[in-house]
């Protein structure tokens, strides 16, 4: 099947349009991360460097880490963001930019987001790290996509709707498991978590500035549900779409993230880059095992 110039639209030096990557530039281990400040951190602990780039908030760069190479590649804020990042991403595996066909063989992407998120369950302390292995979408990207229930848990969907009394006006959610690889790889070192993707920081968290919330009781209900054993843990922005398109495109895909903020403390945690920073290094080692 070719694809038409008006579905994906390659660069005149052979890159995809929003990231800039040329296939060869890929690795199979990919790091993705929201902040592009943060690809520098990431890239510090490579012993080589073998390309780089950056077009607007997508900074990037492929090298090596205990011998494999791996992409670090940012996302910028968001779940649309994740859906150009995804959509590229297995482009750059899995289609031909030269002739524009889909390769015979599929190629699997291992894709794992590092982020921070605020955790909500009082048990969890702050700078956990938490690896969702269930994603939540609040933000309705899976929605516009073909067979998005082939890949969705529908009885969690059902029981959160009615259990927090989900607003008519808002997108259906959608909860979409990790990798089982991933999660494999993280459980040893990770809290088990079940994670909200807001489509906003503010009312979308259940922030309140100058304006009040469709869903007014959305925290305590978000916090006291639970169903096959499991609750909501934390908020982000970007899982959901990331765990969803990768499970729909056929690659592995799991989110971690540091808790800094929590519902239950009065304060974030404004000095966390340390313990970001321990993620990361524990990131690159368990993708890399």
């Amino acid at each position: 099947m070719r694809i038409p110039e008006s579905e994906l639209i390659i660069n005149g030096d052979g890159s995809a349009f929003h990231l800039h990557i040329r296939p060869e530039q890929l690795a199979d281990n990919v790091i993705l991360v929201g902040d592009p400040g943060r690809v520098a951190m990431v890239k510090s602990y490579f012993s080589s460097v073998e390309a780089e780039g950056a077009s607007r908030e997508f900074v990037w760069a492929t090298g090596a880490y205990n011998g494999k190479r791996i992409t670090a590649l940012s996302t910028g804020i968001g779940t649309d963001n994740i859906d150009i990042v995804m959509t590229e991403l297995d482009a750059l595996a899995n289609i031909d930019f030269k002739t524009r066909e889909v390769k015979p063989e599929h190629r699997t992407l291992d894709i794992l987001r590092i982020g921070t998120c605020g955790a909500i369950q009082p048990e969890i302390p702050l700078g956990a790290f938490i690896f969702s292995h269930i994603s939540v979408g609040c933000d309705g990207l899976l929605n516009w996509y073909d067979k998005r229930d082939s890949i969705a848990l529908l009885d969690f969907e059902e029981a959160f709707k009615e259990h927090v009394h989900w607003d008519r006006h808002l997108p259906d959610p959608y909860f979409v498991r990790a990798s089982d690889k991933l999660i494999r790889r993280f459980e040893d070192c990770t809290v088990k978590g079940m994670t909200i993707s807001a489509s906003g920081f503010y009312g979308p968290q259940g922030r309140v500035v100058r304006q009040g919330l469709a869903m007014p009781d959305m925290l305590e209900d978000f916090e006291s549900f639970t169903f096959k054993g499991c609750k909501i843990t934390n908020f982000e922005m970007e899982g959901s779409a990331l765990a969803g398109m990768a499970a729909k495109l056929g690659h592995n895909a799991g989110t971690v993230c540091c808790a800094i903020a929590h519902r239950h403390l009065k304060d974030a945690n404004t000095d966390y880059k340390p313990r970001v920073a321990e993620l990361v290094r524990l990131a690159l080692d368990k993708m890399t095992e």
